[in-house]
């Protein structure tokens, strides 16, 4: 059984910003399967570091608008 990651990721906000763009799109922008989009939105998967970048590069965003990590410093 696979480990959920603790990365959380604000990926299906970000292609309904982007004209409702289908995960079948930015897995072809990106380079990797639909599959793999599915698998990183849900929180299977988490994504290399280069994969990651060029994800936030279709948005045009920086990469923590994209990807989260729990610090254990959360602001009340």
């Amino acid at each position: 059984m696979v480990k959920p990651t603790r990365i959380t990721n604000s990926l299906r906000a970000l292609r309904s910003a982007h004209g409702e763009m289908t995960q079948a799109e930015l897995a072809r922008r990106v380079g990797v399967t639909r599959q793999t989009v599915i698998a990183i939105e849900q929180g299977r998967y988490s994504p290399s570091l280069e994969m990651a970048f060029q994800i936030a590069a279709v948005f045009g965003v920086p990469l923590t608008d994209v990807f989260q990590y729990p610090t254990g410093e959360e602001k009340p």
